[in-house]
């Protein structure tokens, strides 16, 4: 698994949401839902974040819930 620097990851923003991205193991995950409700998350590959809204996956978003 590769580690972002925090200093990429202070200036990073999910591409659909425009939130902060923090990372989850393999994976960027945006802390703002999208218009459906959904968190994103975008993989990780070799060191590479691939921010495109193409390759995003959702998850629910549960309110009061960090994420």
């Amino acid at each position: 698994m590769s580690y972002l620097q925090s200093s990429l990851l202070s200036i990073l923003r999910c591409p659909v949401s425009g939130g902060r991205l923090h990372q989850e193991n393999d994976e960027l995950v945006s802390d703002t839902p999208d218009a459906a409700g959904q968190l994103l998350r975008y993989p990780i590959q070799e060191g590479i974040a691939n921010l495109l809204p193409a390759e995003h996956r959702s998850i629910p978003h549960r309110d009061g819930e960090s994420a």
